[in-house]
């Protein structure tokens, strides 16, 4: 079985908290990101699509339900959401089969 992926985030604004001591955090529309990669999970260019790189915050700490980093996340990106997973009150469950067939 492979490794887990450790995503960070890229996003289409960023935004500094001052309590935190000026720490740049992204906000408006985030995505998935490999860091090394110049593309994010979903297929967008990083370059083209004018996202800044947060390789310092990770994936987990954007999802609205986590608080911290996602004061000012508008929106996360359904594709990357699905492939970097979002577990939260807002998931629809796991698929299940409910009735094999023999």
């Amino acid at each position: 079985m492979g490794r887990a992926k450790n995503y960070a985030v890229a996003a289409s604004g960023q935004w500094t908290d001052a309590e935190e001591g000026r720490r740049r955090l992204p906000s408006g529309e985030v995505h998935a990101w490999e860091p090394g990669m110049n593309q994010t999970v979903c297929g967008l260019s990083l370059s083209r699509s004018q996202l800044s790189r947060f390789a310092g915050v990770r994936w987990p700490d954007i999802l609205p339900e986590s608080g911290g980093a996602a004061d000012r996340v508008q929106r996360v990106c359904p594709r990357c959401a699905s492939v970097a997973g979002r577990r939260g009150a807002d998931a629809r469950p796991r698929w299940q089969r409910v009735d094999p067939r023999p």
